[in-house]
C-alpha cells in the first residue's frame, strides 16, 4: 500500500504482513514487489484495477509452493 503526500511518495506498507518498507526522499531503500493489474475480458473483475506491495519475506512465502517455480533471469544493469 503506497501513501502519497503532495504527489510524492511518502510510505509503503506489506499489504500482506503491515509492514512498512524503507523509503527516503521517494526512493524505496529495500525489496518489494508492487504490482499495478488491469484485469481485462473474461474475468469476473473485467474493467477492475488491483493494486499492492508485498515486502520480499512475503515475496517468498508467496512464491515457494508455486508448482512451476518462479523463473529467474539474472540482469547487470540496475536501475
Amino acid at each position: 500500500m503506497r501513501v502519497y503526500k503532495k504527489e510524492k511518495l511518502e510510505e509503503i506498507y506489506c499489504n500482506k504482513c503491515g509492514r512498512k518498507i524503507n523509503v527516503e526522499n521517494e526512493i524505496v531503500k529495500e525489496g518489494v514487489l508492487s504490482v499495478d493489474y488491469k484485469w481485462g475480458y473474461f474475468s469476473n473483475k473485467d474493467g477492475m484495477m488491483h493494486s499492492f506491495d508485498l515486502c520480499e519475506e512475503c515475496y517468498n512465502f508467496m512464491v515457494k509452493d508455486f508448482i512451476y517455480p518462479v523463473s529467474e533471469k539474472e540482469y547487470t544493469e540496475l536501475i
